[in-house]
């Protein structure tokens, strides 16, 4: 225990001032004249006993209520470990700041960014003399402390919020090994959030409870400077039907608009398909309007037709404002390409043959539109050496024959320039030796052992997960595709696969179905069983008929892997690199990349790559790359939040208890909150208030006692 005032403690002598009142005002005894003495003896008696002990409590009351003033006015206090003894000691200070695009919630006519920095610069002026300070915020840069108090103030009055926000958890790690560098006794670290449940992930907890093990005495303090109750209205991640098209496709666009907050309220929202022309001017291409009532969402759905070859970008909105504009918007890029030609070549009859999957890649009926995503030329196997190959984007052979060398090479050479090749084994394979000599190799993903045969109609395709980009559009249904009702009875089991190729769906019984792997820049796939047998002849499998959705889907989504179009990407979130493909045809030494903003940067190709990289994408909106003219290259992508970044559900107390486990932390949500916890782990918890109740009890007790005895 210390006392702040110990010289007030010198006031305790006082107590000998009721002492000695009690020994001059103690009542003598009479001398009574009385008959009977022996009566009076024993009245005196008592009366001495009771009286000297009503003296001595009274004593010990009036004695107590003096000493109780002096310890009280000394204000003594508890210490206990980190206590440092002083205020007025320095501190190791680290402020964190969150600045997550969600801080620009706006109440009372302030962002939540702005009512941390204001909350910040204040508590800057109330830290000790020479005290080291930090400043960190989500942008998580280089840490440091700061040079001086200035510098500090001037770091938080710069403050702005970052697109890509790291969490919480991250930060304050970095704040405490910051802190560990300090020699000071007394090290803090203080939080400003708006306590969003998003940025304190469960998955950091234990490495955030390891770092605190690892700095002993160090003060957290929690500063909410949120809305407990926050309402907004906020868009979903987009959902693209493709990023790369035909222009005789459709766009399809798709998220979710949601409502916090806001109960007990009827609300609707008006959202918006906004299109931009070669001009940047808006072009509003559709609109729906929700109602919502708080805590519901609801999907909206866009579909765009008729797109002119080239890049095209927009937005979908929200019509109106509302507390947090970072969510009321999303970006998106699409390019849209002539269809993609693919030759596909088969068994005479060729087109017989090849009428399962023509039909499947562009339908007679979207032909005669003008709308098929693809266009198929198809050959024979015995044509295949002689046919042009540079127009086309993919080749797929159907059911092939032995092969010449010659053409297998060719094959390889067209799918290493960055193209695809498609394999589809069947029946005519019988001459294994010719597919699996190295010509043959070169494009197929093992050799092949031998046929299986399954007549009872119990295996069919499987996919294992729906990561692979073949497969990805079944993953938003994997549980209703009805594979069981497209049994196959045969298929080629393949031998050790080749370096490189991987398995993109299996058969039930685990051999392997689809297979693909790398040529080149380009790719291979491998089916071992045909998509060409008619169901009355003896067929191999059953995929291509019936309720053939599955087929469908399945052969439009392997066509779009082979031609390249799945892998281009221009739709990135925030903190992403951006990777635009160049034409080595028409390659140069620099670009000029446009932000949302409106800047204008300098960006320098990778050309061993053909790709242009840019890292600055840590602003949302539409970016444009261009060089050469109107004529010359003009490509663009979008970057978008993502949305656990303008989450603004909280997270509870008993919540962070749990995350930080037995480490103390303290909450506050007002200056005045903030100090008093300051002080308690700075100096110790003050005395001076229980001791003033226990001072007015006692002289509760003296002024009660003393009434009654001296009545009697």
């Amino acid at each position: 225990m210390t006392f702040v005032t110990p010289a007030l403690l010198a006031g305790a002598a006082l107590i000998a001032v009721p002492i000695v009142l009690h020994l001059i005002m103690r009542q003598k005894p009479k001398r009574l004249e009385f008959p009977a003495l022996r009566f009076v003896a024993q009245r005196h008696e008592t009366n001495q006993r009771r009286m000297r002990l009503r003296h001595l409590l009274l004593l010990l009351l009036r004695a107590g209520a003096i000493a109780l003033l002096a310890l009280a006015l000394a204000r003594p206090t508890l210490r206990w470990a980190g206590a440092m003894g002083s205020q007025e000691a320095p501190v190791a200070a680290v402020l964190v700041f969150d600045a997550a695009p969600r801080m620009q919630y706006r109440a009372e006519n302030r962002t939540r960014l702005e009512a941390a920095a204001e909350f910040g610069l204040w508590l800057l002026g109330q830290l000790p003399a020479n005290s080291e300070i930090g400043v960190l915020d989500t942008r998580l840069g280089p840490s440091a402390f700061e040079v001086d108090l200035g510098s500090a103030r001037d770091r938080v009055r710069r403050l702005e919020a970052v697109a890509h926000s790291q969490p919480l958890t991250v930060v304050v790690e970095e704040a405490l090994r910051l802190l560990a560098e300090s020699d000071l006794a007394s090290r803090e670290v203080y939080v400003f959030t708006d306590l969003s449940r998003a940025t304190w992930p469960d998955d950091e907890a234990a490495r955030l409870r390891d770092r605190l093990a690892e700095v002993p005495g160090a003060a957290v303090y929690l500063i909410d400077v949120g809305v407990e109750q926050p309402s907004n209205y906020s868009l979903g991640e987009l959902q693209l039907s493709a990023q790369v098209l035909s222009n005789r496709g459709t766009l399809a666009v798709e998220t979710s608009l949601s409502r916090i907050g806001g109960a007990g309220e009827a609300g609707e929202r008006t959202v918006e398909l906004i299109l931009f022309d070669g001009d940047g001017n808006e072009q509003r291409r559709s609109q729906q309007t929700v109602g919502l009532e708080a805590g519901q969402s609801e999907r909206v759905e866009f579909r765009v037709g008729g797109l002119e070859v080239g890049t095209h970008q927009g937005e979908v909105r929200i019509a109106g404002q509302d507390a947090l504009a970072e969510d009321d918007a999303r970006y998106l890029t699409v390019e849209v390409q002539p269809p993609w030609r693919i030759l596909v070549a088969a068994p005479e009859p060729a087109d017989a043959f090849a009428l399962y999957l023509t039909e499947a890649l562009a339908p007679g009926v979207f032909r005669k539109r003008g709308q098929a995503r693809f266009e198929c030329d198809v050959t024979s196997l015995d044509q295949l050496p002689g046919r042009p190959l540079d127009d086309y984007a993919a080749v797929c052979l159907l059911d092939p024959g032995p092969l010449e060398p010659a053409t297998w090479k060719r094959l390889a050479d067209f799918a290493s320039e960055g193209r695809g090749v498609a394999v589809f084994l069947g029946r005519n394979a019988a001459a294994v030796d010719s597919f699996n000599d190295a010509q043959a190799q070169a494009i197929l993903p093992g050799p092949l052992l031998r046929q299986a045969r399954r007549p009872d109609g119990d295996v069919y395709l499987a996919p294992a997960d729906y990561q692979h980009p073949v497969t990805a559009a079944f993953r938003g249904q994997a549980d209703a595709v009805p594979w069981t009702a497209f049994p196959v009875f045969r298929y080629w089991q393949l031998g050790d696969l080749a370096p490189g190729a991987s398995v993109v769906a299996p058969f039930s019984d685990g051999a392997p179905a689809l297979v693909e792997r790398p040529v080149g820049d380009g790719r291979a796939v491998t089916l071992t069983t045909p998509v060409s047998d008619r169901p009355h002849r003896n067929p191999w499998n059953l995929l291509p008929v019936g309720e053939a959705w599955p087929f469908l889907i399945l052969t439009n989504e392997l066509a779009a892997y082979l031609v390249g179009s799945s892998e281009e990407q221009f739709n990135y979130t925030a903190g992403q690199t951006a990777a635009l493909r160049l034409d080595p045809a028409q390659r140069r030494p620099r670009y000029t990349l446009s932000t949302p903003r409106g800047l204008k940067l300098p960006v320098t190709p990778d050309l061993d790559r053909n790709v242009l990289l840019v890292s600055a994408t840590d602003e949302p909106g539409n970016f444009r790359a261009q060089a050469g003219g109107r004529e010359g290259f003009d490509r663009g992508f979008s970057v978008n939040l993502d949305p656990r970044q303008t989450e603004l559900r909280r997270i509870d107390e008993e919540h962070l208890r749990r995350l930080f486990g037995a480490f103390p932390f303290e909450l506050a949500r007002r200056r005045t909150e903030l100090e008093g916890k300051q002080r308690e782990a700075r100096v110790g918890r003050e005395l001076f208030t229980p001791l003033l109740l226990v001072l007015i009890i006692v002289l509760g007790a003296e002024h009660l006692v003393s009434n009654r005895f001296y009545k009697a």
